[in-house]
Parts: C-alpha cells; structure tokens; sequence
C-alpha cells in the first residue's frame, strides 16, 4: 500500500468556528483522472479545497487524506506543496514586489525538483508555458496578480501548475473569471498536463464548460457537506440542464446550508463570517 499512488480522503469532516461544514467526505483521485466536484452555492466545495492545503482557520474533525500514502493532514501547507499537492485559489492573492518568476524560482529551489536550480532554467519553463496558453510573456516579471483581471489571475494558476510539475491539483472553480478562448487554452493545457505527466486533478466548478475540454472520469455532487451522488460526464450534463434539485432529491438530500450555518439576518445568526457565510475567515 505504500507504494500505491492516489489522493485518498476518507471521511473527511471539517469545521469553521462553530460551523461544522464538512461531514464525511470519501474520494479518491489517481494519476491521470479528472474528478469533476459540483454543488450548490454554500455546500462546502471550497472548504474542501482550503482544507486539503492547510489554510488556517479551518479544523478537521475526523477522517483522513493521504497523497501517495503520506498523511497529509499531519503536514503543514508548504509541505503539502513539496509532497506534490498544487491549490489553484478560487481568489488569487496579489503580492506586491514579488513576480511570478520570483514565485516558481522559489518553489523550484524549495522542492529540488526540475526545471533546476537556476533563474534561467525557471524563465525558460514559465515561456514555455506561457505560449502553451496564450499568455503575454511580459506578465512573467509583473508583481503577481497585482492588477490583473479575474481571467489574468486564473492563467497565472495555470502558469505555476505547469511549471511546477505537481502530482495532484485540485482546482478551487478555476473556469470563474476566464473569457471562451482563454478557458479553452487552460483546460487543454490541464488536460494536457493528465495525458503527458499523469497529473491527478479534482476540478471544483460550478459549470460544466469547464469539463467540455477537460474531461472527467467521475462527477461528484457535494451538497450539505456530503457527496450525495456520482457518475459520469453525464452527470455534469445533466446538472446543467436540470439543476441540482432533482438529483439531490433522487439522492434523499437538499440543495441548503450545512447544519448550524444560516444567512446573515436569520435569528440574527451570521456564523461571524459578515455578509458571506462561506467566506475565507481570514481573507
């Protein structure tokens, strides 16, 4: 079992403050395979991504993840990162005075890993990648994220996940922000990335556009902190054209929030989150 290689989450449970959002979830993700994960708003998605990176501020309660038999749970963020776990963030950080180039030369130092040691090597690598999607090389030595659209923010992810050469990604709604052409170019350069090195990705998304390109060999609906039901492209299909309504109710589960979790406004209650119940507590 040691050698085996998957991202393996067995009943994951998760909490924000009082708030318990995750209850149990099982999936696995193996080299090569796209996992598609859809829900409705409020349902725990991008918690599940923040908690598979170690964001502070969320407390797992029970279960387990391994990366390729390493107890993920028990490694801080950086080393989750070394271990072969890449974040594409739903809402990109802007760091100012540090480029993109900077960051990837950094990370590159940090794992020991290809392209190798030298500024060079890294430039090289982030062009490549670049023209791959159609990105303007000059953004290489901008501040990263500084002033970039939605869409600029997002190809910047699709930059450092192809230079960096992780395992696994898991993509926290990386399709929000991009305009037709520039979606296209990032899921085929993600699919790509499955065919030629084997990367294992689980693809947060509200739509099913993103997976026009980037295929999946399994679509989960996570609703109320659970999986409530899987299968196919198909699947995602027909969430698009139904809804989540009708296949959560097959499944015996809603589309609402998790227990103890309301709007603000309700009983006065806002779970200390503001206007946005399932906003980063420390964003």
């Amino acid at each position: 079992m040691g050698d085996e290689r998957v991202l393996r989450i067995e009943g994951l449970c998760a909490r924000v403050g009082e708030a318990e959002i995750l209850h149990g979830v099982d999936l696995e993700v193996r080299p090569g395979e796209v996992h598609a994960v859809m829900g409705p708003n409020g349902s725990g998605k991008s918690t599940l991504s923040h908690v598979l990176m170690g964001r502070p501020g969320y407390e797992v309660t029970g279960g387990s993840v391994t990366l390729d038999g390493v107890d993920l749970l028990a490694l801080p963020t950086w080393q989750r990162a070394r271990a072969g776990l890449f974040l594409a963030l739903q809402h990109p950080t802007e760091v100012p005075g540090v480029s993109l180039e900077s960051v990837v030369a950094e990370a590159t130092r940090q794992s020991g890993e290809e392209p190798g040691e030298s500024t060079h090597d890294v430039h090289d690598v982030l062009v490549r990648e670049a023209s791959r999607i159609g990105f303007d090389k000059r953004f290489l030595a901008r501040p990263l994220n500084v002033d970039l659209s939605g869409g600029e923010k997002k190809r910047n992810e699709t930059l450092m996940l192809g230079a960096l050469g992780r395992s696994y990604a898991v993509l926290d709604e990386i399709d929000s922000g991009l305009d037709v052409d520039a979606l296209a170019a990032v899921s085929r350069r993600i699919q790509e990335a499955t065919d030629e090195d084997g990367l294992g990705v689980l693809a947060i998304t509200h739509f099913s556009r993103l997976l026009d390109v980037l295929e999946p060999d399994r679509v989960h609906v996570l609703a109320a902190g659970r999986i409530q039901a899987v299968g196919g492209p198909e699947l995602a299909e027909r969430l698009e054209a139904e809804g989540y309504a009708g296949v959560l109710a097959e499944a015996g589960a809603s589309v609402g929030l998790p227990a103890g979790v309301t709007h603000p406004g309700d009983d006065g209650h806002d779970a200390g989150f503001g206007e946005d119940p399932f906003a980063d507590p420390l964003a």
